[in-house]
């Protein structure tokens, strides 16, 4: 058995699927199947989207679950009288908000975007062209700008990685690839990190999870290989411990999670206003 599931939101709908998914992720049954429909903010829209519920329900047979970010309330009171189970996040957390502020929403869609300050989305822009321009290792010279520099074998997650600090956190993060070339020589540090060591941050992963990363891009290839991949997960990991760089597992974890673990081990500071 399954159940329908939709994010519906006068607005991109990222902030009802992103706390609608957390949620969901709790509970290993029944089988969800998403629908998303952002900018749902007309009667003729709401229309639109009260029909493809119905049709959910009786294709289904089970009660559809919306989530929803709706602030026009014509559109909240069609979706609240749709049959479906709602859990509406604006009308859980603002009437609260209200109280301890003293005065009345602005229920306006996307004021998230106008309070942020033109520097901070600067600082987005060029913390993300930063983390592309230091992609891979290929500009080392670039380095004493860098907040943070990841390290890890190919294909451990550091490019994503680096890209989601700097869009959330505006942090200028380049990444360095310890490849089979740097390991021959044993488990040193690479000699053009040397002056940039208080700023390393390792990943690692696990041989099995890279073998099967890397199988999808070179498949059936030595660099895809389990034992290719164990040595140099073995060895990069040998390096962490004897440099003592701090360093998390990736497998387990979202880009999103290891950004902001990065950021609480590191302690760094979000750099956006």
């Amino acid at each position: 058995m399954h159940r329908n599931v939709f994010f519906i939101s006068d607005g991109t709908g990222i902030t009802a699927e992103s706390f609608g998914q957390s949620l969901l992720a709790q509970f290993t049954s029944p089988e969800f199947r998403h629908v998303t429909l952002p900018y749902v903010d007309t009667v003729k829209k709401a229309e639109q989207a009260l029909e493809l519920i119905d049709q959910s329900r009786e294709n289904g047979q089970t009660q559809p679950i919306l989530f929803m970010t709706v602030l026009n309330e014509e559109v909240s009171s069609m979706m609240h009288a749709s049959g479906a189970y709602v859990i509406d996040l604006f009308q859980a957390f603002l009437p609260g908000l209200e109280r301890q502020f003293g005065q009345h929403p602005l229920y306006q869609a996307g004021q998230k975007r106008s309070t942020q300050s033109n520097n901070s989305y600067h600082r987005r822009i060029e913390a993300v062209q930063f983390a592309l321009d230091n992609d891979d290792g290929c500009r080392t010279r670039s380095y004493d700008k860098a907040d943070i520099i990841l390290l890890g074998v190919s294909r451990s997650g550091k490019t994503p990685t680096c890209i989601y600090l700097g869009l959330q956190f505006g942090i200028y993060a380049a990444n360095y690839p310890i490849t089979e070339e740097d390991l021959e020589s044993g488990t040193q540090l690479p000699k053009s990190l040397e002056p940039h060591r208080h700023k390393l941050f390792g990943l690692t992963i696990h041989p099995g999870r890279l073998a099967g990363i890397r199988h999808e891009r070179k498949p059936n290839s030595r660099y895809a290989s389990r034992q290719q991949c164990q040595f140099e997960v073995a060895n990069v990991e040998q390096m962490y411990r004897q440099e003592r760089i701090p360093s998390i597992n990736s497998t387990d974890y979202s880009v999103e999670e290891i950004a902001t673990r990065i950021m609480a081990l590191t302690e760094l500071e979000r750099r956006l206003k």
